[in-house]
């Protein structure tokens, strides 16, 4: 018990601070307004560390690939099945959101939105989203998606420049590290500035607000408990027929488990791994691809995230339905559920993503960040239990190639 209340603690100081703002701002109507500067602090310093984390985070992950991770045959039947279940989650979530729609009573400073948001984008945008001129506009939050791919860049510069890139690498690993410590000591006031901005929130706009958050958590927790019985279900069918479907329920119980207990994907990789072996995965596939699934499959992450950008779109009064918000929404979901896995509070990241992309203002972040935080324990439970069905389906598809791609190895 008191494990799994340390590994929630997070949470519940959380909750308890935006359900403290929320009181306030009920009792205290337009006087608890005066609060706001210090949420407002608190966000700013997330924008303002998010910048060098992730920068950090993407070039040192890039950076650290050594010559013997490159198993190509597993990797790419890997990366194909991680990809396609996260996108599967992503578009039935969009789906559900879709036929249960957000109907917003209080929309929140649609003037403050950036008009542009939602609309086609034109030539020169497209260019600006994914570039810039100038090297210090990498700086800023609003050009987020140009400073992941610089450091994608950067990531694989150094792992070509080899021994004479070293030195550099070091300084990339070392920024990680100092980046994750800086924004887990931002996140320890989380409690206090989210629950500043909610006593704001609800100062101004009233309890109509709960009934949008009770909403999408409904549909949330629908969506994810349909896809861990139903499609995790057809994944192992698909790997295995009926068989299939029986070995991984029987052996699922632990690492579920274990994974709400724990709520970490990272602390359920043993217990994955040993579930693996009983339901008869090949111990090279589990051995790579469970480890590597903890921290880049993340299915349940890839339900949350739609579920944020719907509520944020709805509160800001903006449709959520058109080819271009959903093609970002799906690579801005994919890209996030790979690099939150190293991040601790790394779902934060993907919300600072979508926000600088679509053009909202901070105001967006206080709601996408409860959210997050709610749905917490049914994205772990995904984002965990996902990763074996997954090895079950790699094992599949890679079928006598297993052991020719060991003896290959090998040699």
């Amino acid at each position: 018990m008191s494990n799994w209340l340390k590994n929630y603690s997070g949470i519940f100081w959380l909750l308890a601070g935006i359900t403290t703002g929320s009181i306030a701002g009920i009792v205290f109507g337009k006087g608890a307004e005066v609060v706001k500067p210090i949420g407002d602090i608190f966000l700013n310093l997330l924008f303002v560390a998010v910048i060098p984390l992730v920068f950090f985070a993407i070039a040192s992950a890039i950076a650290n690939i050594g010559a013997g991770q490159k198993l190509s045959r597993i990797l790419s039947v890997m990366s194909l099945v991680f990809l396609g279940t996260v996108l599967i989650s992503a578009l039935l979530t969009i789906v559900a959101m879709w036929l249960f729609p957000v109907h917003q009573q209080a929309v929140i400073a649609t003037d403050l939105v950036n008009q542009g948001a939602g609309k086609k984008l034109s030539g020169d945008q497209v260019t600006q989203l994914f570039t810039t001129d100038e090297f210090y506009l990498l700086l800023s939050r609003k050009n987020m998606l140009a400073m992941i791919i610089f450091a994608l860049l950067t990531g694989f510069g150094t792992l070509r420049a080899g021994e004479k890139g070293l030195a550099f690498k070091q300084l990339l690993n070392a920024g990680n590290e100092v980046f994750k410590n800086v924004f887990a000591l931002i996140m320890k006031v989380g409690p206090v500035g989210l629950g500043a901005y909610f006593a704001y929130q609800v100062a101004e706009f009233g309890p109509s607000l709960f009934g949008t958050y009770a909403h999408t958590l409904g549909i949330g927790y629908g969506v994810s408990l349909f896809y861990y019985a139903v499609f995790f279900s057809l994944y192992a069918f698909i790997a295995g027929g009926i068989t299939g479907i029986k070995k991984y329920w029987s052996n699922n119980i632990i690492p579920s488990a274990t994974a709400v207990g724990t709520c970490s994907s990272i602390a359920t990789i043993p217990a994955n791994l040993e579930g693996a072996k009983k339901m008869g995965v090949s111990p090279i596939i589990a051995g790579i691809t469970i480890p590597l699934g903890g921290i880049l499959h993340k299915d349940g992450s890839s339900i949350s995230s739609i579920l944020k950008m719907a509520v944020v779109f709805a509160l800001f009064g903006k449709s959520f339905n058109s080819p271009e918000v959903i093609l970002l929404a799906l690579g801005m979901t994919v890209l996030v559920s790979i690099v939150e896995g190293g991040i601790p509070n790394g779902g934060y990241i993907g919300e600072l993503l979508f926000i600088s992309v679509y053009g909202f203002p901070p105001e967006a972040l206080p709601p996408a960040i409860i959210i997050g935080t709610l749905i917490d324990p049914v994205a772990t439970l995904l984002n965990a239990t996902g990763d074996t069905v997954a090895a079950m389906m790699i094992d599949r598809f890679m079928g006598e190639k297993t052991e020719s791609f060991v003896v290959e190895e090998k040699d």
